[in-house]
C-alpha cells in the first residue's frame, strides 16, 4: 500500500471503481442507474474504511448519485462518514445509447464514436471532451490537501487519470486506457 501522498509529495486522490452492477453485461450503462448487490457495496465500503484508517485520511467519501457508487457512500455514512454526492462525478451521459445493448446500438454508430472519441455526440449525450471538462472542474474545486476518497465510474476515473497526468481528451479510442476493474483502487496525484 502506498502513502497518502504521491512520490512528488502531492496529495493523492484515492479512487475506487464502484462494484459490478446487476445486469450490465453487454450494455451501455453510462447514466443508467443499475443496482449493485448490497453485499458488494458493503464489502467495498469496508475496504475504503480500512484504507482511510491505515493512511489517516478524512472520513469523507465523494460519489455520484448513481446507486452503483452512492450505495457504497451510504454504507460509509452509516458508520459516521460524511458522504458527498456530486453530479460532476457521474459517468458519461450516453444519451440515446444509455441502457441499450451494444449490439442494438450497432457497429457503424460505435465506430463513428471511436474514430472521433473526443468530440462525437451522435448519441445525443455528452462528448468525452465534455466529460473531461466536468472532471477538471471537480478536480479544481475539491480540496485534496489531506487526501480524498472517491467511488467513481470507469469513464470519470479514466478522465481524472489522464488530466492528473497532464493529458487531455483522447483523439481516438486506441488512446483511451482500459477500465479499472470493479472495486479496484487507483491512487492518482
Amino acid at each position: 500500500m502506498r502513502d497518502a501522498r504521491s512520490p512528488r509529495g502531492a496529495p493523492l486522490l484515492h479512487v475506487w471503481r464502484h462494484p459490478r452492477p446487476v445486469a450490465a453485461a453487454g450494455r451501455c450503462i453510462g447514466r443508467t442507474d443499475l443496482p449493485v448487490d448490497p453485499r458488494k457495496s458493503k464489502r467495498l465500503a469496508h475496504r475504503i474504511r480500512h484504507h482511510a484508517r491505515r493512511h489517516q485520511l478524512p472520513r469523507e467519501v465523494h460519489t455520484s448519485a448513481l446507486r452503483r457508487g452512492a450505495d457504497v457512500g451510504r454504507w460509509l455514512a452509516r458508520w459516521g462518514w460524511v458522504h458527498h454526492i456530486d453530479v460532476a462525478l457521474a459517468e458519461i451521459d450516453f444519451g440515446q445509447w444509455d441502457g441499450q445493448g451494444w449490439d442494438a446500438i450497432g457497429e457503424p454508430a460505435v465506430s463513428a464514436w471511436c474514430s472521433d472519441l473526443a468530440n462525437h455526440r451522435g448519441h445525443g449525450g455528452e462528448s468525452v471532451s465534455m466529460l473531461f471538462e466536468r472532471c477538471a472542474d471537480w478536480l479544481a474545486r475539491t480540496p485534496r490537501s489531506t487526501g480524498c476518497c472517491v467511488v467513481g465510474h470507469a469513464g470519470w476515473i479514466n478522465a481524472a487519470r489522464r488530466l492528473l497526468r497532464g493529458s487531455g481528451p483522447p483523439v481516438s479510442a486506441s488512446d483511451w486506457p482500459s477500465a479499472p476493474g470493479y472495486g479496484e483502487r487507483l491512487d492518482l496525484g
